[in-house]
């Protein structure tokens, strides 16, 4: 795989329990850009990042991220994984987190600090994260993820529960990351959050209806705005299924 590639799925296919999720998707992500993967609740997006990071079972299919098989241990220390769910310790302070985190990957305490200045939670880095904010939580699994200086993020729904300020300075943090050679994956199913991609991938019901940037998307639909296009991708797909 070439270096301008950070992610390569060919021909997945996954099934969870007696429900195909992913009945057959191919598609590349570039490195150092902001990619989206947008679509609606249940579409494939969570099942599509746990393949990417190696924690899904798949039927078939390749993946391949940097270069490797998903899941290879040589990869724990390159990407960085952020859940739904915030993934961190509610006992512990946020920095006792972010450098147990770190610490995890073999990074010191200044990357620790460095990425809880990141994600602005300087103020409360000495609070118990149990005593956060459901945002704020989010954002200790964010900067956790962050500590490692990874190769690759990926982040499954970040902005959920945010305040519109949080959520623009998080994407605009997103934005610098990538501007300085990361990769970054993020799913949404906010449209509004498409204008902040560098590349669009959107999916429904496990299939993919657009990979594009923007400008590609709304040209190749004529509608105005990323939410207009997708409904317009959806009703063009099926009208061609009759």
């Amino acid at each position: 795989m070439m270096n301008d590639v950070a992610v390569e799925m060919e021909h997945l296919r996954v099934v969870r329990g007696s429900r195909v999720v992913l009945p057959d998707l191919s598609v590349t992500i570039p490195a150092g850009q902001v990619v989206g993967l947008l679509g609606p609740s249940g579409s494939g997006k969570s099942t599509l990042i746990r393949s990417i990071v190696g924690v899904q079972v798949v039927e078939s299919g390749l993946v391949r991220v940097l270069g490797q098989e998903a899941g290879s241990p040589a990869l724990r220390s390159r990407i960085g994984y952020v859940t739904q769910s915030p993934s961190v310790y509610d006992d512990l302070s946020v920095r006792a987190n972010v450098r147990y985190f770190a610490r995890i990957v073999g990074a010191d305490d200044t990357a620790a600090e460095d990425a809880i200045d990141a994600v602005d939670l300087r103020d409360h880095a000495g609070q118990l994260v149990g005593r956060l904010s459901g945002g704020q939580r989010s954002r200790v699994s964010l900067a956790a993820a962050l500590a490692g200086d990874p190769e690759l993020l990926v982040l499954d729904e970040p902005t959920v529960g945010l305040d519109p300020v949080l959520r623009r300075d998080l994407w605009g943090l997103f934005g610098r990351l990538a501007g300085q050679g990361r990769s970054l994956v993020v799913s949404s199913h906010v449209m509004d959050e498409a204008s902040r991609c560098d590349r669009l991938i959107l999916l429904r019901e496990g299939e993919v209806l657009a990979d594009a940037t923007l400008d590609e998307l709304l040209a190749r639909t004529g509608a105005h705005d990323a939410d207009s296009a997708f409904l317009a991708l959806i009703d063009r797909a099926a009208q061609a299924a009759r």
